[in-house]
C-alpha cells in the first residue's frame, strides 16, 4: 500500500492555508493546535506547498504519451505492459486500501474537524485550482484515496476530516466550509475553486454554493444526500435503536477475531425485526468485503450513525430550502445500485433545479461511488470538459491529453463501427506515392485535415482512433458547439452522448478555437461542409458542401500549418437515406420537432444567406444494409508555410482554397473508382478471410 501521508490543521480554528503561487516552504504549527496524528501524516502545515512542474503537458501534435512521469510511444508503453486494464485497476485504492487507512486516521482524538491534503497527491500543473474533499457519512476523509495521485497532478488537493466523536451541527460544518473558500477566494481570486462532495458531504457543498453565490466555484456531487426524506436510511433510526443492547455485546474486537461472515452474525441479530432486510441491504453497501465491519464499527459506531442520521436529516432539509440561490457549475454523479439512497431519481430532480447542473449516471455501482476500482473522477472531470484553471474552460490550454489507458477505453467504447466497416487507409508520402496505411500524415504540427463529412458523422471514430492507434497522433476535432452546450431537459441526447470526443480532445468550430490549436501545433479536424454535409438529403452523398470563405486557409498560412485534403466513402456501402429533411417538413408534428430542437444548440453562420447557413438540427431515417467498407484517402499536403505574406490576400487565399476544395474531390472520385475492385468490400467476404488467416489479421484490399 502507498503511503498516505498528509498535512493537517484544525478547520474550525483554521488558520488560514494561504496559497502563495511559488512557496515551498512546510511552516509546522504549535503542537497544541492540533492532537497527535498517526507517523504516516505530517502533522501540521500552514499552508500546502504547491509546485509548479508540469505532469501533463497540453497536447502539441506530437506522437508521444505521458504515463506516471515516464515518456514513451503508445506501443511501447504497451509492449512494456504498462497500459493493461490490470495493472490501472491495480493502481486504484479500493475497499480494502480505504479500511487500512481508515485505522489510522480514524482514532478519537477529541479534535475538531479539520483539513488534510494527501502527501501522494505529487506535483502538479502550473496554476492548478484548489479542490476541497467533503466526505459522506464516515467523516474520515478518505474516500479519494485511490484518486489522490491522479488529482493531484491537476489539483490541490485538501481534504475535510470530521472525528468520530465530533458533534459539529450542520450548519457550523457549512461555516468552516465556507470560511475556507472565502479565504482562498481572497487569495486567488481568478481561479476556481473545487467542492467534491459524496452523500452528507454533497450537502455540504451545496449548502457552501448557495452562501457564496459570487464566488466561482465548481460542485462535483457523487449521490448527495437530497433525497435523505425519500430514502431507507431513514428506517434505520428505530432499527438502531432496537440493535443498540445487542451490538453492544460484540465490540470490534471480537467481531475482528471471528470467523466467517459478519453480515451472517447481523442477519442473527435480526432475526424477527421487520427491518431484516432493508438492513442487511444497507451494510451490505457498507461492506463491499467481511473484513471492513470491524473498521466501520469504530469509525460508526451506534452513537455517532445515530448522530449522523440527524446530521444527514438537517442536511438534507437545509439544502433543499435554497436550492434556488444556488448558481454554481454542477456535475451530478450518481449510482443505479444506491442501496442507500434514489441516487439517480434525485439527479434528475437536482439537474432540473440547477441552472448549470449535468448528469452521469453509474448504472452498476452502488452508494460509495469513489471507492469503486471501475470509477476515475479524473477521467470523469475530462469527459465532462470540467477542468478549468480560470473563469471560463479554455478547450485549448485547459485540455488533459488522454492517457493511454484512457484513449483506449475511449476508442473501444465505439469499436463496433470499426469493427464492423474494416476501414482502409490510403496516405500520400512526400514524392507523391499512394501507400496503404498513414506513414504520409505530418508528424510534426501544426497539421490541418480537411476533407468531406459523412453522413450522421460515421467517419470520425475511424479517422482519429485509427490515426491514433498507428501514428500515436491526437487530432482535435473541431466540433458542433451541440456537443459542449444546449439548453436543458431539451429533446437532444444527453450531453453524456459525446464525452468520448470531449476526452479525445474536441473543441467548439470556430476561428477562436482555431487559432489557439494552430498556436499549440495541434493536429487539427475541420469539415468545411459542417452539418450541412452530415445530414445531407437524398441524392447528395459525396457531394461537397463548402462556404465560399476560406478563412481557414489564411489562418493556416499564419502559423505555417501544412493542410491535408481527404476523401473518404462507404456511408452508402452500410446504409440507404430514405427519409430526409425535406420529407420531415411535411409533416406538422416532425417539422415542430426539428424548430425546437435547432433551437437548443447555438447557432452556427448567421451570416450566410441559404442552406450553408445554420443547418437545422434533425434525425435522418436511415436504413442499414448488410455492411460495406469505408475508405479513406489522405492526399498531399499543401504547404503553407513562408506563404503567410502571400495568402494575406484574399485573393490568392481564395485560389489555394480551390485547390485545397479539387483536391478533396478528386480523393473522394479515387476511392469510388477503386472500391469496385475491392474483392472484400463485403462483410462477409472480409469475415471469410478473418475466419481464415486469423481475425486479429489485416484485411487486403484494392490494388493501389
Amino acid at each position: 500500500m502507498a503511503a498516505i501521508g498528509a498535512s493537517l490543521c484544525p478547520a474550525a480554528s483554521f488558520p488560514v492555508h494561504h496559497r502563495q503561487e511559488s512557496s515551498h516552504t512546510v511552516l509546522k504549527l504549535k503542537a497544541n493546535r492540533i492532537p497527535i496524528m498517526p507517523p504516516r501524516f505530517a502533522h501540521s502545515v500552514d499552508r500546502v506547498p504547491e509546485t509548479t512542474s508540469t505532469a501533463i503537458s497540453p497536447n502539441n501534435g506530437i506522437p508521444w504519451v505521458k504515463v506516471n512521469g515516464e515518456e514513451g510511444t503508445l506501443a511501447e508503453k504497451e509492449k512494456r505492459g504498462e497500459n493493461n486494464e490490470e495493472e490501472e485497476l491495480n493502481r486504484r485504492s479500493s475497499w480494502r486500501s480505504y479500511v487500512e487507512q481508515t485505522k489510522e486516521i480514524a482514532k478519537p482524538d477529541g479534535g475538531p474537524p479539520r483539513w488534510f491534503s494527501p502527501l501522494e497527491s505529487g506535483s502538479r500543473l502550473d496554476k492548478s485550482p484548489l479542490l476541497l474533499f467533503l466526505p459522506g457519512i464516515d467523516g474520515v476523509g478518505l474516500g479519494l484515496t485511490s484518486h489522490h495521485q491522479k488529482l493531484g497532478s491537476i489539483f490541490d488537493v485538501w481534504c475535510l476530516h470530521i472525528p468520530v466523536a465530533d458533534r459539529t451541527p450542520f450548519i457550523e460544518l457549512v461555516k468552516i466550509v465556507e470560511k475556507t473558500v472565502r479565504s482562498e477566494h481572497q487569495q486567488l481570486p481568478n481561479r476556481p475553486i473545487y467542492l467534491v462532495g459524496e452523500s452528507l458531504g454533497g450537502c455540504l457543498a451545496l449548502a457552501v454554493a448557495a452562501h457564496i453565490p459570487d464566488i466561482d466555484v465548481v460542485l462535483i456531487l457523487a449521490n448527495p444526500a437530497t433525497s435523505f426524506g425519500r430514502s431507507q436510511w431513514q428506517l434505520l433510526t428505530p432499527l438502531l435503536e432496537a440493535m443498540h443492547g445487542p451490538l453492544s455485546l460484540f465490540p470490534p474486537e471480537i467481531l475482528s477475531s471471528m470467523p466467517g461472515d459478519p453480515l451472517r452474525l447481523l442477519d442473527n441479530l435480526v432475526r424477527g425485526f421487520p427491518l431484516q432486510n432493508t438492513a442487511r441491504e444497507l451494510l451490505e453497501d457498507f461492506t463491499t468485503f467481511s473484513g471492513s465491519l470491524p473498521v466501520l464499527a469504530n469509525i460508526l459506531p451506534i452513537e455517532t450513525l445515530q448522530w449522523k442520521l440527524k446530521l444527514l436529516k438537517s442536511a438534507s432539509a437545509y439544502v433543499n430550502s435554497r436550492l434556488h440561490a444556488i448558481k454554481a457549475q454542477t456535475l451530478i454523479l450518481c449510482s443505479g445500485n444506491d442501496r442507500l439512497l434514489p441516487s439517480q431519481q434525485e439527479g434528475e430532480r437536482l439537474r432540473q433545479l440547477l441552472p448549470k447542473c449535468e448528469l452521469r449516471k453509474f448504472e452498476g455501482s452502488g452508494h460509495f461511488l469513489f471507492l469503486e476500482g471501475s470509477v476515475d473522477l479524473v477521467t470523469v472531470i475530462k469527459r465532462a470538459s470540467l477542468y478549468r484553471r480560470g473563469k471560463y474552460h479554455d478547450y485549448v490550454s485547459d485540455f488533459l491529453p488522454p492517457t493511454p489507458n484512457e484513449a483506449k477505453e475511449a476508442i473501444e467504447s465505439n469499436s463496433f463501427i470499426n469493427t464492423i466497416t474494416s476501414p482502409v487507409m490510403l496516405s500520400t508520402l512526400e514524392d507523391g506515392t499512394v501507400e496503404r496505411g498513414l506513414a504520409g500524415i505530418p508528424s510534426e504540427g501544426p497539421v490541418l485535415f480537411v476533407g468531406y463529412h459523412m453522413m450522421l458523422g460515421l467517419d470520425i471514430v475511424p479517422l482519429i482512433s485509427r490515426i491514433f492507434m498507428e501514428r500515436n497522433i491526437l487530432v482535435r476535432g473541431l466540433a458542433h458547439p451541440m456537443l459542449f452546450i444546449r439548453k436543458a431537459g431539451g429533446l437532444l441526447p444527453d450531453e453524456s452522448a459525446f464525452d468520448a470526443q470531449r476526452l479525445m480532445g474536441a473543441v467548439p468550430v470556430g476561428p477562436t478555437g482555431l487559432f489557439k490549436l494552430l498556436s499549440s501545433k495541434s493536429h487539427i479536424l475541420l469539415f468545411p461542409g459542417g452539418m450541412r454535409e452530415a445530414l445531407h438529403k437524398k441524392g447528395e452523398e459525396y457531394k461537397l458542401f463548402w462556404p465560399e470563405q476560406s478563412e481557414f486557409v489564411r489562418m493556416a498560412a499564419r502559423f505555417g500549418a501544412k493542410i491535408v485534403p481527404f476523401g473518404t466513402i462507404g456511408e452508402d456501402d452500410v446504409g440507404n437515406l430514405v427519409f430526409d429533411y425535406d420529407d420531415m417538413v411535411k409533416i406538422p408534428p416532425l417539422k415542430s420537432a426539428i424548430e425546437d430542437q435547432t433551437k437548443e444548440v447555438p447557432q452556427l453562420r448567421t451570416d450566410v444567406v441559404g442552406e450553408l447557413g445554420n443547418q437545422p438540427v434533425y434525425f435522418p431515417g436511415f436504413f442499414p444494409k448488410v455492411p460495406g467498407r469505408f475508405y479513406f484517402y489522405f492526399g498531399k499536403p499543401f504547404e503553407t508555410k513562408g506563404r503567410k505574406l502571400e495568402l494575406k490576400d484574399r485573393e490568392k487565399a481564395h485560389e489555394l482554397y480551390l485547390e485545397i476544395k479539387s483536391e478533396v474531390e478528386r480523393c473522394l472520385d479515387y476511392l469510388k473508382e477503386k472500391r469496385e475492385s475491392d474483392p472484400y468490400r463485403s462483410i462477409l467476404s472480409r469475415s471469410l478471410y478473418q475466419a481464415i488467416h486469423g481475425f486479429m489479421s489485416e484485411v487486403p484490399t484494392f490494388e493501389i
